[in-house]
C-alpha cells in the first residue's frame, strides 16, 4: 500500500517496491495496490488487509516530511506504532517503507539517488518474512544450528526467476 501525499516521493517507493517484487518472482497481476490520503492511514489499512488472511505480506509506503511543528513527531510515532501493532496482532509480515525525513533532499535520496530505494528493500523484506513464515508453517525450517531460511535476493536474469514467490499473492478462500 501507498501513500497518496508526497506523491513525488512515495510514487519512487512504490516503483522499486514492484521491481523487486518481480525480480524476486512475483507476477505483476498477484500484486494488489492499495492507496490511501496520507501516512497515518497506512496501519489502518493495512490491518484491514491483514485480516482478510488473503496476503502473506503488506508493504507500507509513505513519506514523512518535518515541519515547523510537532506534528511530524505525533504521526511519525503513531505510524509506526500502528504498521507494528497490526503486523504482531494479525501474524501477517508488514514490511516499513516510511520514510521520515527532515527534509526533501533526504527523501529523495531514499527513494532512489545516493541512499538507494527504500520501497525496493521494504520489497525485500516482505518477500523475506513471508517465506519464513511459510517455511515455519510447513515444518519445514526447525532452527538450530546451519538451520536457515534463504533471504529473497533480486536476481538479474528474470529467466532464471522463481515461479512465483507467495509474498503479496493473493490466496483465494
Amino acid at each position: 500500500m501507498v501513500s497518496r501525499f508526497n506523491a513525488f516521493i512515495t510514487e519512487r517507493l512504490l516503483k522499486s517496491a514492484c521491481d523487486a517484487l518481480v525480480r524476486c518472482g512475483a507476477k505483476t497481476g498477484d500484486i494488489d495496490l492499495v492507496r490511501v490520503p496520507g501516512s497515518f492511514e497506512i496501519p489502518a489499512a493495512a490491518r484491514t488487509l491483514a485480516e482478510t488472511r488473503r496476503y502473506d505480506a503488506i508493504i507500507c509506503l509513505g513519506c514523512l516530511l518535518r515541519g515547523d511543528t510537532a506534528h511530524y513527531d505525533v504521526i511519525a510515532g503513531e505510524v509506526t506504532r500502528g504498521i507494528g501493532q497490526s503486523a504482531q496482532e494479525t501474524g501477517v509480515p508488514h514490511a516499513f517503507g516510511v520514510l521520515a525525513c527532515d527534509t526533501l533532499a533526504q527523501a529523495i535520496d531514499r527513494a532512489g539517488l545516493k541512499n538507494g530505494n527504500k520501497g525496493f528493500e521494504a520489497a525485500l523484506a516482505a518477500v523475506e518474512m513471508a517465506n519464513l513464515k511459510q517455511a515455519v508453517q510447513e515444518h519445514s525450517f526447525t532452527g538450530g544450528e546451519g538451520s536457515e531460511v534463504p533471504r529473497s535476493r533480486p536476481r538479474r536474469d528474470r529467466r532464471k526467476l522463481p515461479s512465483s514467490p507467495r509474498a503479496m499473492k493473493r490466496h483465494p478462500r
